[in-house]
């Protein structure tokens, strides 16, 4: 047992002995995993918020958009055939389809006494709120009857009614969009940050949306939309519903079998992957840009190593005289360069997570601290401690014991 604990005793006392170079020397370990661990949580913590959001819309959520054309062997830009009768023809054709829900989408311009905003804002059937899983915060979303009078109704998403009426209810007043006038009735629950959020929406009945835009048509004369969402009745039917579609519609648009499909079918599984992959890597950059500055500290632990080497030149000739092996001194300077690096990281753990805590609470974004940033920042820290220390106490352990007595 003592054979063990000699090494780790002597490299204790190099350590206390000089405080303040001890301190330094790990102040680089401390600063490179704070570093690691604030900004991996901050991408942890995005990565979560956004996939909550995107399951906010439903497990069992499939979204069918028109998809890209080829012309000439150049894939270019997006088709237009998605229409009402495609829509039309999944609700009759495939099963296990709980609801369904065409959208037409168009940019315009909202205008409630001086202020004003542009918005993308999208005709659908009263079915789009349950099939994207919306609530309302306040009034009601449109209901069939009417989409059956096209009644000039709108419901807003929460940014855009904080921009046009900030602290008016805006239940019951009327606003200008584009050249027509019509009647707020009510106001989305928010979903928070995600790509194409409702929250930046506004949602009037499909056949409203038909009389106050130039709703295009395909040559055939079928009235286009820009997407279909529909509800599956349950999660494991989602693939067979997807395959299902795919061939419907390649049957509906006319195309051969050499043809790539003219549009695209995503399920909000789908979505949440792409997202996480995508979040997943630019977490990994963040952590590999902190983790230059663990690199600093481990030169930094090399060359206070090398010093302390160089200052103990005499002590390694004395114990090397009376019968120190080569390895005993190698394990003492590897053992003091381990505990530089394994301290600093313990203290640049809890100084990232002191960081990431208030970046947290003050509600400048989410941050997630999971057990294997930890593990990982503390293990590279101690791998690069042990990493840079091995040449120093390699030099060490080959001093000759005269040359190193005669040094002084």
């Amino acid at each position: 047992m003592r054979k063990w604990l000699d090494p780790i005793t002597t490299a204790w006392n190099g350590v206390i002995t000089h405080k303040l170079r001890s301190f330094l020397t790990m102040l680089g370990i401390v600063i490179g995993v704070g570093a690691v661990i604030t900004l991996m949580s901050v991408g942890r913590g995005a990565e979560e918020q956004i996939l909550t959001n995107i399951q906010s819309l439903g497990s069992n959520l499939i979204t069918v958009r028109p998809g890209a054309f080829t012309f000439g062997g150049v894939r270019g830009g997006v088709s237009q055939t998605l229409t009402i009768e495609d829509s039309q023809a999944i609700a009759g054709q495939v099963p296990n389809i709980a609801a369904i829900a065409p959208s037409y989408t168009s940019s315009l311009q909202l205008v409630y006494g001086d202020s004003n905003t542009d918005s993308q804002v999208t005709g659908t059937t009263p079915e789009y709120m349950a099939v994207n899983n919306l609530e309302t915060a306040g009034g009601s979303f449109f209901s069939y009857d009417d989409y059956q009078r096209s009644n000039k109704v709108v419901v807003l998403g929460t940014n855009v009614a904080d921009t046009l009426f900030g602290d008016t209810n805006p239940i019951g007043q009327q606003i200008r969009m584009g050249t027509i006038i019509v009647r707020v009735i009510g106001v989305l629950e928010s979903k928070g940050f995600m790509f194409g959020s409702p929250d930046d929406a506004v949602y009037i009945p499909l056949t409203a949306m038909q009389q106050t835009v130039a709703q295009p048509r395909t040559p055939q004369g079928g009235r286009i939309v820009s997407a279909i969402s529909l509800t599956v009745s349950d999660e494991s039917h989602t693939q067979s519903v997807i395959d299902s579609i795919t061939s419907l519609l390649r049957t509906q648009h006319h195309l051969t079998a050499m043809a790539e499909d003219d549009f695209n079918i995503m399920s909000t599984e789908e979505i949440a992957a792409t997202f996480s992959e995508a979040m997943g890597t630019m977490t990994l950059l963040l952590g590999a840009i902190a983790a230059i500055s663990l690199l600093v500290g481990g030169i930094g632990v090399m060359n206070i190593m090398l010093v302390s080497v160089l200052e103990r030149t005499r002590e390694i000739g004395i114990r090397k005289a009376l019968g120190a092996r080569e390895r005993d001194i190698w394990g003492q300077f590897l053992i003091e360069a381990a505990f530089l690096s394994f301290a600093g990281g313990i203290i640049g753990v809890v100084g990232g997570w002191g960081i990431s805590f208030l970046i947290d609470s003050m509600g400048i974004m989410t941050t997630l601290i999971t057990p294997d940033i930890v593990i990982l920042a503390v293990s590279v820290s101690v791998g690069i401690g042990l990493f840079f220390g091995f040449y120093p106490a390699w030099n060490a352990s080959r001093l000759n014991p005269i040359d190193a007595l005669r040094s002084e």
